[in-house]
């Protein structure tokens, strides 16, 4: 089992930037692909961004690509998504997601434990 803890979310203004965390705990980190993933209301879920477990390969959405950096600290079991000139249409719930198997997904169905999510609202 795995659990994963977001923290960092909140209400920016448009330009603006936020940093995500999330904690895990229950299994070896750094063997887990991490992703993030963001649902806005109304909306399916949708893949952001993913990093493998040595931090070597990352994968973006189109949609953020330039604007997002996902990162790692295998020390510190933690995984980041450094957020910048945010856009209203980012606005969502941000989910971090863990997958056991050692490649990136994009499909939310691949990912075997998830968060609680966190919001971030972005005003224009």
């Amino acid at each position: 089992q795995v659990q994963l803890v977001e923290s960092g979310g909140g209400l920016v203004q448009a330009g603006g930037s936020l940093r995500l965390s999330c904690a895990a705990s229950g299994r070896t980190f750094s063997s887990l692909t991490m992703g993030w993933f963001r649902q806005a209301p109304g909306k399916e879920r949708e893949f952001v961004v993913a990093i493998s477990w040595s931090g070597r390969s990352t994968s973006y959405a189109d949609s953020v690509e330039g604007r997002f950096t996902i990162s790692r600290d295998n020390a510190k079991d933690t995984v980041y998504l450094q957020m910048n000139s945010l856009k209203p249409e980012d606005t969502a719930v941000y989910y971090c997601a863990a997958n056991v198997r050692p490649y990136i997904d994009r499909r939310p169905n691949h990912y075997d434990y998830w968060g609680q999510g966190t919001q971030v609202t972005v005003s224009s």
